[in-house]
């Protein structure tokens, strides 16, 4: 009886995990790229490790800014779309999540999306998310859009998230 209910709790753990961090080939260069949902696991593979851990190791954020914003995070979701092909995106990501890090963000309040050139995300929904350029970071509260911070901050992605969150 113990083993049924253990592979009755693991069967849905175990496909819920194959439908995040899928690749598929890029079009235009013929490399790989992530597709879809995608958590933190998806820098562990060697196509993206190069630019996530030294765009992530390499950042200095504002602690200023961070001190501002610390504590201010509980009721705050975050979606991050992106696209692993994107250097925009390559530059950014990396960076907003070493900020994330640093605030201590709750790691089930964030949603990575990874699409393709059309900003497509196989079968996870993305055209009700308006995307036009990538990266694009949407902030919610509450179930409500503050704000986005779309291809680059116009300051620093610290400083425009203090914004979005109106703590200046």
């Amino acid at each position: 009886m113990k083993k049924l209910v253990f592979i009755l709790i693991l069967f849905p753990i175990l496909l819920a995990a194959q439908d995040i961090n899928k690749m598929t080939i890029d079009e235009k260069s013929g490399k790989p790229i992530a597709i879809g949902l995608c958590n933190r696991t998806v820098f562990a593979d060697t196509n993206f490790a190069w630019w996530y851990d030294s765009g992530y190791n390499n950042y200095e954020a504002n602690t200023e800014d961070l001190d501002t914003i610390k504590n201010k995070l509980d009721d705050v979701k975050i979606k991050i779309v992106f696209g692993t092909w994107c250097s925009d995106s390559r530059r950014e990501v990396p960076r907003f999540l070493k900020i994330l890090d640093e605030l201590k963000f709750v790691q089930n309040n964030l949603t990575m999306i990874c699409v393709n050139r059309d900003k497509e995300a196989d079968s996870t929904e993305v055209k009700d998310l308006d995307i036009l350029f990538v990266p694009t970071f949407i902030i919610y509260r509450n179930n409500a859009e503050l704000g986005r911070i779309i291809e680059e901050p116009k300051t620093t992605l610290e400083g425009d998230l203090k914004k979005i969150l109106k703590l200046f």
